[in-house]
This record gives structure tokens, C-alpha cells and sequence, in this order.
């Protein structure tokens, strides 16, 4: 049996962070959540690319744009959709969210997903620094992990390949 697991090793990775400017309390923190994150796990500054977008269901324009410019190694995508009175939210969440998520099998690149869906304001404020930690840092976590578990994935599949060149 062979274990592959991913570390959140950021060194030589480029990486674009793309933020839903909607809630913007909300998402500048989690922004710079992902972006300090990213940059102490090791990712160059100048390797990090913020992308704005006016609100949730723009991110997956910008990150399939992104993702078909080959220029980067993983995705991080803050947003945060707040529940209002009418079926806004779940439209606007359901379909950001599975969009997303297609890109991302469809390009096979890692998407650190940090897309707040909460009932209320407070609830968003709490996931974006406060009691429930910072989102936008988990998301980045999670978009280095995968980097580096398909890379792993990706080395032992050529070692494997040789291997059979040779026997």
C-alpha cells in the first residue's frame, strides 16, 4: 500500500486568489486571510495574483479565466452570500458553488473554495477572522495541500511509467 497525502508547501508556487467584492467586510478579510496565508506557507508575494470581482456569481468567470491561462498551480475563492428574503441566496450560492467546483474537475487544478453561505451577517463576520477562525486561510491551506498531493500523484505516475519502460 502506498499513502499520498499533500503538505501546504507554498515555495514556488503561483497562485491566484480571486475575491467576490460583495459583503466587502466580509471578503477583504478573508482575502487577506488567504493572501497571509499563502505568503507564510511560503508562496513568493509576487507569485500571488488577487482577482476582484463585483460579487459571488462572477467568481466562476474569473476562474476559469484564470484557470485556462495556465499561469497558475491552485485557485483560492472567497466570497461570502448572506441569506436575505427571497431565494436570491440560494440560487446565487448553488450555482457559484457548483460551477466551481465543474471548473475545477474540468481543468484538474486545486480550488481552495472559501464561499461563505450564512444566515446572517454576524455569522460571515465570524468565519472571516472572528470566533470561527478565517475561512480565506483554510481555503488557501487546502488549495496548497491539493498542489502539492497531484504533484505527488502526478511524479510517482512518471515513476511508475519508467519503471515500466525499463522491466
Amino acid at each position: 500500500m502506498t499513502e499520498f497525502m499533500g503538505s501546504p508547501e507554498g515555495a514556488g508556487r503561483r497562485v491566484a486568489v480571486i475575491v467576490s467584492r460583495f459583503n466587502e467586510t466580509v471578503t477583504t478579510a478573508l482575502g487577506e486571510g488567504a493572501v497571509n496565508t499563502l505568503v507564510e506557507q511560503g508562496v513568493a508575494f509576487d507569485d500571488i495574483d488577487v482577482l476582484v470581482v463585483p460579487g459571488a456569481w462572477e467568481l466562476p468567470a474569473a476562474a476559469r479565466s484564470a484557470l485556462a491561462s495556465g499561469r497558475y498551480d491552485a485557485l483560492v475563492i472567497v466570497g461570502a452570500v448572506v441569506r436575505g428574503e427571497t431565494p436570491h441566496f440560494d440560487f446565487v450560492a448553488g450555482e457559484a458553488s457548483r460551477a466551481i467546483m465543474q471548473l475545477g474537475l474540468e481543468y484538474e487544478l486545486p480550488i481552495g473554495f472559501g464561499l461563505l453561505t450564512t444566515d446572517t451577517m454576524e455569522q460571515a463576520l465570524a468565519r472571516a477572522g472572528g470566533d470561527h477562525g478565517n475561512k480565506g486561510r483554510d481555503a488557501a491551506l487546502a488549495a496548497l495541500e491539493m498542489a502539492d498531493l497531484l504533484a505527488r500523484l502526478e511524479a510517482a505516475d512518471a515513476t511508475d511509467a519508467g519503471d515500466e519502460a525499463h522491466g
